[in-house]
């Protein structure tokens, strides 16, 4: 038995590879108890797992707990050593403000303490060149105690052999917790390479503790990525940076292929659970990729899908704040104790209360664990906070049209010519109003909706991203032999914990103009006019280009199809609004003036 498992901040989700589906309560304090648990009521739906009654022979995870520890501040505790005159670089930054005219925004507190901030001599000049011998014996004695220690000397990049020679240092000497910024990010940029290895150290010893308690779980545990594939458990305990993105990563995987299985190959994916929603921009049938994103305000410059996340999900709360106006998230009621239809104790109102008053989640339904949701809490919550359920849905409708709005109209791509694909728990309850609102036609609502990231998870490939600086952007000489020596490398990556099936490898490289500060990720040379024209709304065709990275991927087939789940666990048929569907793990709102065609996947397409 095969299986999925997605931890989301209000339920954990399971899907099997015959189409089991189970959702339970998250467990915040430990998530891996709500994946226990899912399993064990999987198990207890049909069949036992595994062979002979056994554990599942594998497990796709996708995890919250790098996200959470990193947001919440609880990483390890962590010593920076890097190059002398630069252990002030994770606190000068970029010299940006978060909101320029807000007097009281600051930029985050650096994870490093000035006094464990150490500096060691040796330097590399700009093309990797040894400019001052590192001497072993300088490597400062590093104070105690500490959980992790990172390691971010200049230009390490485009040579390791200094990081690796502190590392060695540093082992000696007992620490066996070391990240090297040529192993977790070699690209230039020193403010940004040293911030995506330093969270990497703040949060290895928090996720490395609860990704080995996941490997008696299965056979074979993988866990996803950012960028949207699977990495072996021992390898993602190592690299809890690159899981920064690990559940919506899965959903965006299963999102285009519904997406694709309806002849539709531009979109973007909508998905709203209990805690935010997350909408990534498919073009051509591919979600649209980036190389680094922000979280919790710091820079982390790893692969990743372009996903854009906001604090808008079924258990955001509503009120009133100083002025008045009604707010809705980021703020949210979780699991514990939840909205207050739940009966788990919750008081204050959230998205789910105004959705159950308004009559588009059925009166009475219970799911995932829960008892039959309680309409007049729901009510009096709502009341004791002085905001009304049509107000509160259409505050977080507008706040998801917005994000819809950033991943396609501020990007050049004009909303009409897209369909939205919605998911999650909430997902298909406020797609047909979002989609109006931003001049999207259509509306895609796969089967197993409410439990789509798992179903990614569980059909998703395993991957490996490997990426290089150029030190020569200017001069293209050999960029090619490179790309070869990197797709070679990439290729073993992932072949080392393949069983035999096919690799796919894609390399592409990241461009500019010569004179900008920033680039483009695009397959060859000869592209970058076009995606620079389509991105900033004009090109410099004849302008010289420089290449900073050279990047490339490789693919193992996934271990499940989606095709071959099978159709939804219960019949699809058309419909027409206005009309409630309460499925087993989501429930479908369809306004009046849309209708829905049913296609052979079991997808419905709502149009109006």
């Amino acid at each position: 038995m095969r299986c999925g498992a997605d931890t989301g901040g209000t339920f954990t989700d399971i899907v099997t590879d015959d189409g089991r589906v189970v959702k339970v309560l998250s467990t915040p304090d430990d998530p891996s108890r709500a994946v226990a648990d899912g399993l064990a009521a999987t198990a207890e739906a049909g069949t036992p797992f595994g062979h002979g009654g056994g554990r599942p022979s594998f497990l796709a995870h996708g995890t919250t707990v790098a996200t959470n520890a990193l947001l919440e501040r609880r990483g390890g505790r962590v010593a920076l050593v890097t190059t002398a005159g630069f252990a002030d670089v994770i606190e000068i930054a970029r010299q940006d403000r978060p909101s320029l005219y807000d007097i009281t925004v600051d930029r985050p507190v650096a994870l490093v303490p000035r006094e464990l901030r150490l500096e060691v001599g040796g330097r590399l000049d700009a093309t990797g060149t040894e400019i001052e011998v590192l001497d072993p014996l300088t490597v400062p004695a590093v104070p105690g105690p500490i959980d992790a220690v990172a390691v971010c000397l200049l230009h390490a990049d485009l040579d390791p052999t200094h990081e690796r020679a502190v590392a060695g240092v540093l082992a000696e000497r007992g620490f066996d917790d070391i990240s090297c910024s040529s192993d977790v990010s070699p690209e230039f940029r020193e403010y940004e390479r040293t911030v995506t290895t330093v969270v990497n150290a703040y949060l290895r010893p928090r996720c490395r503790q609860y990704l080995r308690s996941l490997t008696g779980f299965a056979d074979q545990v993988l866990v996803m990525t950012s960028a949207g594939g699977l990495l072996p458990v021992g390898e993602a305990a190592e690299l809890p940076v690159a899981l920064l993105l690990s559940g919506p990563a899965g959903g965006v995987r299963a999102g285009v292929a519904a997406a694709s299985a309806a002849g539709f190959t531009d979109a973007v994916t909508f998905d709203m659970g209990g805690t935010s929603t997350d909408v990534c921009l498919v073009r051509g049938g591919s979600p649209e990729p980036a190389p680094g994103r922000v979280a919790a305000g710091l820079p982390i410059r790893l692969p990743a899908l372009d996903i854009h996340t906001i604090g808008a999900g079924g258990g955001s709360l509503a009120g009133l704040d100083a002025g008045g106006a009604l707010v809705v998230g980021p703020a949210s009621a979780g699991a514990d104790p939840g909205p207050a239809c739940y009966g788990r104790g919750g008081t204050r109102p959230t998205v789910t209360d105004a959705d159950l008053v308004l009559g588009r989640i059925p009166a009475g339904l219970a799911f995932g664990g829960l008892d039959a949701l309680d309409t007049e809490a729901a009510v009096a919550a709502l009341a004791r906070a002085g905001v009304t359920a049509e107000g509160v849905v259409a505050v977080v409708d507008a706040a998801m049209e917005r994000a819809v709005r950033a991943v396609s109209v501020e990007r050049g791509v004009d909303p009409a010519g897209l369909v939205l694909v919605a998911f999650g728990g909430a997902g298909p309850l406020h797609a047909c109003a979002v989609a109006e609102g931003t001049g999207i036609g259509a509306v895609v609502i796969p089967p197993r909706a409410g439990v789509l990231s798992a179903v990614g998870l569980l059909c998703s490939p395993r991957q490996r991203d490997v990426v290089r600086s150029w030190p020569t952007p200017g001069d293209h000489a050999g960029i090619d032999a490179a790309l070869a020596d990197l797709a070679a490398q990439a290729r073993a990556a992932v072949a080392d914990n393949d069983d035999g099936d096919a690799v796919e490898v894609t390399t592409s490289i990241d461009c500019r103009y010569a004179g900008q500060s920033h680039e483009l990720t695009v397959a060859g040379l000869h592209d970058f006019d076009d995606e620079h024209r389509r991105r900033n709304g004009y090109s410099r065709s004849g302008a010289a280009i420089e290449v900073t990275a050279l990047r490339a991927r490789a693919r193992a087939a996934p271990a499940v199809n989606i095709a071959d789940l099978g159709p939804p666990p219960a019949p699809r048929r058309p419909i027409e609004g206005p009309a409630v569907v309460a499925e087993a793990d989501c429930t479908v709102w369809v306004p009046g003036g849309w209708s829905g065609r049913v296609e052979t996947d079991g997808s419905w397409v709502l149009t109006r």
